[in-house]
């Protein structure tokens, strides 16, 4: 069997102009997955990625981690494995969905009740996506989105069965991809987006024809106390 190692992206900026920029924190969640792949012996076969840039920087502080230990690590460390480009691995928009669902314009989300009345109606958009109730400007529909998930795994499964597999995306994907094995509905998803932290590991073990989870939103790099602080969500 093979394993599937899905990782979503490190803290991006989020409240910024542009949310798709890894924080400086952000980087260093990322590099500490890298070492404690790195650590467990761990060196993926292949690496699939999302096409925007907070999936890319994620990768570049992975690979980072990744080469830290060996023997002959590469000049450039992200050139020690080119990743695939995958356009089925990028996140919702969700500026898209908050417009489309509309209602009052909603609270600053630099306070606590803020924040929370973003991520309310985030769930309520889409929730209303998925069972097709709005259709978001420049999005494709749920049914759409999901395929483009499911397509990636049965890529790995058909090309790269037996071998660890690395995937960097976003909540959205990641949580649709563990619906999608456990059988849970779409709403499932939401739940398990929700519950997503930054640079967090979720594992499937695979072969040709079988696609199972083995653990979900794990954070094996910030385990030390010292690094519990590194712990984001957004």
């Amino acid at each position: 069997m093979g394993t599937l190692y899905l990782v979503r992206h490190g803290q991006a900026s989020f409240g910024a102009k542009n949310y798709d920029q890894l924080s400086e924190l952000g980087q260093r969640q990322c590099h500490a997955l890298g070492q404690a792949l790195q650590q467990r012996g761990i060196q993926p076969a292949a690496v699939l990625r999302g096409t925007l840039q907070r999936h890319a920087q994620s990768w570049q502080s992975l690979a980072q981690g990744l080469s830290q230990g060996l023997k002959n690590p590469p000049v450039e460390p992200s050139e020690a494995l080119t990743p695939q480009v995958w356009p089925g691995l990028d996140e919702y928009d969700s500026l898209a969905l908050l417009n489309a669902i509309g209602g009052d314009p909603l609270p600053s989300h630099d306070t606590p009740e803020g924040f929370k009345a973003h991520f309310r109606r985030l769930r309520q958009a889409l929730q209303a996506w998925m069972e097709g109730r709005i259709a978001p400007v420049g999005m494709p529909s749920y049914a759409a989105f999901r395929q483009g998930i499911v397509e990636v795994l049965a890529h790995t499964q058909a090309q790269h069965a037996g071998q660890p597999v690395l995937v960097v995306s976003s909540g959205g994907p990641i949580s649709t991809a563990v619906a999608h094995v456990l059988g849970a509905p779409p709403a499932t998803a939401i739940d398990l987006n929700m519950r997503l932290r930054n640079s967090a590991l979720t594992e499937l073990v695979f072969s040709a024809k079988r696609l199972e989870l083995l653990a979900f939103n794990t954070l094996p790099h910030l385990e030390d106390p010292v690094r519990r602080e590194w712990i984001t969500y957004a």
